[in-house]
């Protein structure tokens, strides 16, 4: 008895300095209501605290607001150089208490000028003079900035404003705000520098850009920040770096921190956690096949199967030559087949197998419909099989 006492002892010991499954770095502690930390280029997170739960958006809000404006000179609806006029509606900004580009009904300020004053200056008042040039009134933009988030499938957001003031069913979630700053650095990169500039001055007015990380962090290139009572201080940071993979983007979103200083030095500690915490691997060039599948009743007996962009993963730092891959494809894949049709996974894990990444695989090239014998042929052999 006692021998085998001493056995299951010895075994209980072993199992506790040998987890079955190693535990994925864990984030810092973050002095935020809400956080969420994303690598870009794989498109994973990395960290997150409530990051669905809604919130005050305050001047956060102006990330929407600048994405549709940036859609409507993209749509030639507008022009940098085009001048806009000010209404009373924009000019009456200055009672509400916000930020201002101090513009006034005298003034006819280009779109350019307004743009750099809605984001560099966070101003209310650029920000309604904006919005009422693209959507005819504040009510009609308004609209446009929540079906834009529906069509995004953004489940926690709702817009009753333009400019962030604090408003009764005006929200979003710091997964959505992430979701909306990723879209204008993916669809909008030539707009995208607006937000890495640290002062602007109009009317002889200079205002500097209230987002200190970009005079700390020589990475840091944007983007937002925010404040009203109801929402604390807010930051959304973006920094890019070059690595062996490429350049690597990381986005971290603060909301909810006590001061001006707590919002950088949080979002600071998340990102330099991610920078060394994690490594980003190209697994697979852009277009490049992962996988020859089988096909029935097609021209063709197989499909290749990969992503039309390059496929990235973000790993634990040192994982990167210990991932396990594996396949799982909707089979039977049956003719015809389109490009870019999804048809599987293709899920990445740790050598103790924490799932890192799960990466939509699908058509690179269409498969047609085989003729009439064979399509009954392979119809007979899937019954039999």
């Amino acid at each position: 008895m006692r021998r085998f006492l001493l056995l299951l002892a010895a075994l209980l010991s072993l199992a506790a300095v040998v987890p079955a499954h190693a535990q994925l770095p864990q984030p810092p502690e973050i002095a935020a209501r809400q956080y969420i930390l994303i690598d870009l280029g794989s498109n994973q997170v990395l960290a997150a605290r409530d990051a669905d739960a809604q919130a005050d958006p305050a001047s956060l809000t102006k990330l929407m607001t600048a994405y549709l404006v940036f859609n409507a000179i993209r749509d030639k609806k507008l022009t940098l150089e085009q001048t806009l006029p000010v209404s009373l509606r924009a000019w009456q900004e200055r009672k509400g208490g916000g930020s201002l580009m101090f513009i006034d009904t005298t003034m006819t300020p280009k779109v350019d000028e307004l743009l750099k004053g809605m984001i560099v200056q966070s101003g209310n008042d650029a920000s309604v003079a904006l919005a009422e040039a693209v959507g005819g009134t504040l009510e009609n933009f308004v609209a446009m900035m929540n079906r834009q988030a529906q069509a995004w499938g953004l489940k926690n957001t709702q817009f009753k404003n333009v400019t962030g003031l604090s408003e009764p069913g005006h929200y979003v979630s710091a997964r959505d705000v992430a979701t909306i700053a990723g879209k204008i650095i993916t669809d909008h990169p030539t707009f995208y520098p607006l937000y890495s500039l640290r002062q602007y001055s109009y009317n002889n007015i200079r205002q500097d850009n209230r987002n200190m990380l970009l005079g700390r962090d020589p990475t840091v290139d944007g983007m937002k920040t925010g404040y009203t009572e109801a929402a604390g201080y807010c930051l959304v940071a973006s920094a890019a770096r070059d690595t062996p993979a490429g350049k690597r983007r990381l986005l971290s979103v603060v909301m909810g921190t006590a001061s001006r200083e707590a919002r950088a030095a949080e979002s600071q500690k998340l990102l330099n956690w991610g920078w060394q915490a994690w490594d980003t691997l190209r697994l697979f060039e852009a277009g490049k096949e992962v996988q020859l599948a089988p096909v029935w009743k097609g021209k063709s007996a197989t499909a290749r199967l990969g992503a039309p962009g390059a496929i990235y993963v973000t790993v634990p730092k040192g994982e990167g030559d210990k991932l396990k891959t594996t396949i799982e494809r909707n089979d039977p894949l049956v003719a015809p087949l389109a490009a870019g049709q999804r048809v599987g996974t293709l899920k990445v894990a740790t050598a103790a197998g924490s799932t890192v990444a799960e990466v939509p695989l699908t058509v690179l090239e269409p498969v047609e419909l085989a003729g009439i014998f064979g399509r009954a042929w392979d119809a007979i052999r899937l019954w039999i099989k």
